[in-house]
Order: structure tokens, then C-alpha cells, then sequence
């Protein structure tokens, strides 16, 4: 009899162990199932552009945005080819934006159809053409006119279809300079550069700032008499049309966003001289998660 009671009892047990293993286990399937479902809706493929602060920002924002769960993609591409893909969607984000020269011919085209933001991330850029200092005798645009023989007519330039490129364009047209804009990537530029100023060569190239290449080599940016280039630009960011409904937090950080020379000046030099990108952004964002703090909140 007691063997039977005892027996019964154990089967007892053992479902009601089972039962709640089985729950168990749904519920837990069930969460994981609702945290994949939440995890792919934080996805966020980002525009960039192989440019050195450009390349830092996105890998800061990777570090940003990941720690605070979401999953960020880049998409190499050049800048036309950004702002149609943020037309069509593919892009979530671009966050490199020069206004009011720069990139206007950009807004002018796809403001109907991308969010350019009025929130500026940095508010002191410039631009123009920039040649070593020890070229004391060119300190113009207007120089160049003179001195064509010495640059063998030609301006050494970067990424075709970059607003700046174009903004040179019409440089070469307002001053009427017999000169030849060369198209090649950021990287050859810096490298000619590099290259004329250990010869002491001439060479006359359109550059900005922020960027690192100031703290290497000893440059002086040209006067524009004309102000084709325009004087103080700010760098927007922008993203496509319905990103503030689809991410409202993401949208709220992009706009607080604001860096100064110091900290855009490091963060660039981190992402520099780091293995990979991300590991340099990794330590800027460790020692400036105040800054961040305040991004964030």
C-alpha cells in the first residue's frame, strides 16, 4: 500500500516539476523571442564617408549607440551616393553635413525628401585652398594667377562629388584661374601633401578644419577675396524622412550633440593613431563619458 501511495506521489511531483519546467522554459523563449524582436528594431545603419573626422564621429556614435543597445552598420559611400540613399531609405543617418556653402547644393536638391537638422555639431569649421607656409609669396587666391608655373596648373583635390570639390569648381571659374582641379581620395591628397612639403615642393590643395593634418604639417589657408568658400561653416547632421518617429531617443542625442577643437582635434588623433577606428573611438568616448552624459540624457 505504501509503496503504491509513494509511487503516486512521485508521479505527482514529477509532473508538477515538468509543468513548470515546460512554463519555465516558454516564458523564457518568450522573452527571448521579445528581446530579438526589440534587439532588430534598434538596428541603425549609419552613412560614411572615408574622411577623417568623419571616420571618427561614426565610430565614436558606434561606441554610443551600442552601449546603449542598439546595432549600428556602416555604409562606405561617397557623398552623392549618401544623400540618395537617405532619399531611398537605405541610410538611417548621415552625420556630416557642411552649411551654409559647402554641401548646399545637397539641401537645395533633397530638402524635400532627407531631414537636414538645425542642430550643428560643430560650429567653427573652415575651408578653403591651403598651401605649405613656406610658400611666402602665396598667400591669395589670387596668387595663384602668378604663380601658375610653380603649381604646374594644377590643384590637387579628393573625393569627386564632394560639396567642397565643387565649391573649388566654382572657385577655378570666379578668379578665371588656368588651373586643373585633380579628383583622387582624402588619403592620396594627404599623401601629396605629405610628400611636396618633405621636398619642399609647391602644392595648393582644398582642405578643412577640423582635421588632423594641421597638427603634421606646418599649412596656411589661402585668402578668398571673393569668399566663393564662404567664411565660418557648421556641420549639420541628417537623416532620413521619418528617423525621429522611428528613433525618437536617437534623434534627441543626434541634436545635443556640440564638440569644440579640443575634443574633436583628440578624438580624431585617438581614431588616428589606433589599430582599428574603433578601438580609438573606444578610448575617447572612456574619458569623455561626461561629455556624452550630457548627449545623452
Amino acid at each position: 500500500m505504501w509503496r503504491r501511495r509513494f509511487s503516486f506521489m512521485l508521479a505527482v511531483l514529477l509532473i508538477t516539476v515538468l509543468t513548470a519546467c515546460g512554463s519555465a522554459n516558454e516564458e523564457a523563449s518568450s522573452d527571448q523571442s521579445s528581446g530579438d524582436s526589440e534587439e532588430g528594431s534598434k538596428e541603425l545603419v549609419i552613412g560614411q564617408i572615408n574622411w577623417a573626422e568623419n571616420i571618427a564621429v561614426t565610430n565614436m556614435w558606434k561606441v554610443i549607440l551600442e552601449d546603449k543597445g542598439y546595432s549600428v552598420e556602416f555604409n562606405n559611400l561617397n557623398m552623392g551616393t549618401t544623400m540618395r540613399a537617405l532619399e531611398t531609405g537605405d541610410l538611417d543617418a548621415s552625420l556630416e553635413i557642411w552649411l551654409p556653402v559647402q554641401d548646399a547644393n545637397y539641401l537645395e536638391k533633397y530638402q524635400d525628401t532627407v531631414n537636414f537638422s538645425d542642430a550643428t555639431w560643430y560650429d567653427t569649421a573652415k575651408v578653403g585652398l591651403v598651401v605649405p607656409a613656406y610658400l611666402e609669396e602665396v598667400n591669395s587666391v589670387e596668387d595663384l594667377k602668378e604663380h601658375k608655373e610653380k603649381f604646374e596648373g594644377e590643384i590637387v583635390g579628393f573625393d569627386p562629388g564632394a560639396g567642397t570639390m565643387e565649391v573649388t569648381e566654382q572657385l577655378i571659374k570666379d578668379y578665371e584661374l588656368d588651373y586643373e582641379l585633380l579628383s583622387s581620395s582624402e588619403s592620396a591628397m594627404i599623401t601629396e601633401i605629405g610628400e611636396a612639403i618633405e621636398n619642399e615642393e609647391p602644392i595648393v590643395a582644398p582642405l578643412w578644419s577640423p582635421h588632423w593634418v594641421f597638427s603634421k604639417y606646418d599649412l596656411k589657408f589661402l585668402e578668398d577675396p571673393q569668399n566663393t568658400f564662404g567664411g565660418v561653416e557648421k556641420i549639420h547632421h541628417a537623416t532620413k524622412q521619418g528617423f525621429a518617429d522611428e528613433y525618437p531617443d536617437v534623434s534627441e542625442w543626434f541634436k545635443n550633440w556640440k564638440m569644440n577643437d579640443d575634443q574633436i582635434g583628440q578624438l580624431i588623433e585617438y581614431v588616428q593613431d589606433a589599430e582599428e577606428p574603433i578601438n580609438g573611438a573606444e578610448k575617447w568616448v572612456e574619458e569623455n563619458q561626461d561629455v556624452i552624459d550630457e548627449w545623452v540624457k
